[in-house]
């Protein structure tokens, strides 16, 4: 298959005069596009990303100063490409930012930035091709679709009462970079899973005159590695096992490696790690909180109920006036304008099929990056394209077969 080069935003508008080969169109321009792409490429079959930023790893691109991925470099690598020793265990944002321009550019990827697809539909001749709506009056037509567009894709603040009329600063962990903007400050944070737990440890570390962080369930926290071995490998070997056998091993591992911190007022969870997991609450990975909790760095309190002016009031009646809320209250996957219509979506608007499994009745449409599984995203990702590819090179798709597994 010959070379294609990688058109930018400013050749965009052609692009319609380029898909008479009817290629997959892969919507994304993340972890889980490109490696879709990669693998596509690698099976002779042509694959055009269109990215609605004007770069790839845009999502990277916004996170927070401290971030490290949770998983280890081998396993966070995507097909065809390992990670850079250099990057350490833990890879930092900008080595993985760096990765991914060094993955679009090794496999040659063809990568259109500058478009955002606002519709799927199945081509009106009856073809079997699917249609895309895109930016700029675009009708584009491929053979299959790839939806890649992210696990955290549009920030979410919950409507509570009250929070227009708050006096001080309100806003998604989205937007947080780093601590110095909050020295000498006071800091509420809403939320406890990976972001909030790691922003509020970094606020700590960095200066903020008092942390708070506003818990509305208890999280089971693990630590990221211990005496070398990384949590990921406990999540790949646990992940197939019978969810109470984890459950009664995470609970003695819990004891073993994480203090009692009830006294500071994070108890330990009354319900099982992996059936939590399983409800899709991913455990905390130890970056910093667990010390900062109990030093005092960091006090967990009850969850947020409303808003009164300076004041936000909690659900145990307690009122604080904190200078800053930063809201860690998730993401919406907002696939709903996409292809709510297609009937491809489960109650909590995830896609009911992943991987190489289209969904039933729609065949040539795959999803991937929708699942946050214990064992790794980025791990889970790349497996997810081998199956792609393979599932669209051979013409079949294997059949959709019971609930997302996280």
């Amino acid at each position: 298959m010959p070379n294609s080069p990688s058109p930018t935003g400013d050749d965009a508008a052609a692009l319609t005069d380029r898909t008479d080969d009817r290629p997959v169109y892969v919507i994304g321009g993340g972890p889980g596009g490109l490696a879709v792409a990669a693998s596509l490429r690698a099976r002779g079959v042509r694959a055009v990303v269109l990215e609605k930023s004007d770069r790839v790893g845009a999502s990277w691109r916004g996170h927070y100063d401290r971030l490290h991925l949770h998983t280890t470099r081998r396993w966070s690598a995507l097909p065809g490409l390992r990670m850079p020793r250099r990057f350490g265990r833990w890879v930092g944002r900008d080595d993985v930012v760096r990765y991914l321009e060094k993955y679009t550019e090794h496999h040659e990827l063809e990568v259109v930035t500058g478009v955002e697809v606002t519709r799927i539909d199945r081509a009106p001749d009856g073809s079997g091709d699917w249609q895309l709506t895109a930016t700029g009056g675009r009708v584009l037509r491929g053979r299959a679709v790839v939806v890649a567009t992210g696990f955290n894709h549009t920030p979410r603040i919950p409507d509570w009462p009250g929070r227009d009329t708050f006096t001080g600063e309100l806003l998604h962990a989205a937007r947080y970079r780093a601590p110095a903007p909050y020295a000498d400050r006071d800091v509420l944070v809403v939320g406890i899973g990976n972001t909030g737990a790691e922003i509020a440890a970094d606020l700590a570390e960095g200066g903020a005159s008092r942390v708070r962080i506003a818990v509305r369930t208890v999280p089971h926290i693990v630590r990221r590695s211990t005496a070398g071995w990384p949590a990921q490998a406990t999540g790949i070997l646990v992940r197939r096992l019978p969810v109470r056998l984890v459950d009664r091993a995470g609970a003695v591992m819990c004891r073993i490696a994480v203090p009692d911190l009830a006294a500071q007022g994070l108890p330990r969870p009354d319900t099982g790690l992996y059936s939590r997991v399983r409800q899709g609450a991913i455990p905390v990975q130890d970056v910093g909180l667990i010390d900062a909790v109990r030093t005092g760095a960091v006090t967990p309190v009850a969850t947020v109920a409303s808003f009164d002016k300076d004041t936000v009031v909690l659900a145990d009646g307690t009122r604080l006036t904190p200078d800053a809320v930063i809201a860690a209250t998730g993401y919406d996957r907002a696939l709903e304008p996409l292809l709510g219509h297609l009937d491809v979506l489960d109650e909590r608007g995830r896609p009911v099929a992943h991987g190489g499994r289209s969904p039933k009745g729609a065949p040539g449409l795959y999803f991937t990056g929708f699942t946050n599984p214990i064992s790794g995203m980025l791990r889970e990702m790349a497996l997810d394209a081998e199956r792609i590819a393979k599932s669209v090179a051979t013409g079949v798709a294997l059949r959709p077969r019971g609930p997302l597994v996280p």
